[in-house]
């Protein structure tokens, strides 16, 4: 009796469309092309096309054709307005019936919820991402992109998403990408903003930026991010218990920076807006209690 023998192999990577090739639209491409799969680009001026056809990007001539070419279109694209200004024609011919439209353009959650609504009634299924990368980091599998929306088209094109980067879908709302994305990058400016101002503290005396950093990320990376995950579950219990230092412990702590600072003449927006708003916690009554109970007062404009 002869055996036989069965072998399978890793399905082909997908066909994609990219519309639009600014500097992020051509990485998107370009990251898409290293990991094989063919992919067809479009964009409104066609001489920024050229570096992805000498890959071996095929270049469409019209969004028509490029929507065409493949089941999953990415659009990375100015803003919304220029998205629409793309697609609605094609929308009225049907040409998005079937398609898989994964939105990497910024903008606020509202228009990802409208563009999603718009979508479906086209017959296109829907994701909205946020890209938290430069340019020069897509394709990395360290780089998170963001994804809410159709949880089906999530699944059906995971596969292909991972050669821009770690995909994660936060839930089918689709607006939920979009607002972890501002999320993040105002925790971003807030992190960059106070490193620069602590920078400018210790160069003042000869200190290097390079040697800070070396210490700022070791407190960030060890005592710091220990007190985010201290106080995540507190602010989902909305109790703040004072056991590692209170507000009012902060608010005289804050004060040497800002004696530290002025008599070296660097500036003290930022560590007098922090005062004042520990201030405004502890007069709402959270003066005893941990340092998360600032968001009460962030969530209460009236205070």
């Amino acid at each position: 009796m002869n055996a036989t023998t069965t072998s399978t192999s890793a399905p082909a990577p997908a066909p994609v469309t990219v519309i639009g090739l600014g500097l992020m639209g051509s990485a998107l491409a370009a990251a898409l092309l290293d990991a094989g799969h063919p992919t067809t680009v479009w964009n409104r001026s066609p001489e920024k096309a050229k570096p992805l056809a000498d890959r071996g990007a095929q270049v469409a001539a019209t969004p028509a054709e490029a929507v065409a070419a493949s089941g999953l279109v990415i659009a990375c694209v100015l803003d919304y307005d220029a998205l629409h200004t793309v697609l609605d024609p094609l929308a009225a011919t049907g040409a998005l019936a079937g398609k898989s439209l994964v939105n990497l353009t910024s903008g606020a959650p509202e228009q990802a919820e409208e563009m999603a609504r718009w979508a479906a009634s086209h017959g296109a299924g829907y994701l909205d991402g946020g890209i938290m990368t430069t340019p020069p980091g897509v394709g990395s599998p360290e780089m998170m992109f963001l994804y809410s929306g159709s949880e089906a088209v999530f699944k059906a094109h995971r596969a292909t998403l991972a050669a821009l980067g770690d995909p994660l879908h936060l839930g089918t709302e689709p607006g939920l990408a979009s607002l972890h994305d501002a999320a993040l990058l105002g925790l971003m400016w807030a992190s960059f903003t106070g490193w620069l101002h602590g920078t400018a503290l210790v160069t003042s005396q000869g200190t290097s930026a390079e040697a800070f950093t070396r210490i700022a990320l070791r407190w960030l990376n060890g005592a710091v991010s220990g007190f985010l995950t201290t106080y995540a579950p507190q602010v989902d219990a909305a109790r703040y218990p004072g056991d590692d230092a209170t507000v009012d412990v902060q608010i005289a702590a804050i004060d040497h920076l800002i004696h530290a600072a002025e008599a070296r003449g660097i500036d003290n927006t930022l560590p007098e807006l922090l005062k004042s708003t520990m201030e405004r916690t502890a007069a709402a009554g959270h003066g005893g209690d941990s340092y998360a109970s600032v968001i009460e007062v962030l969530r209460d404009t009236r205070r």
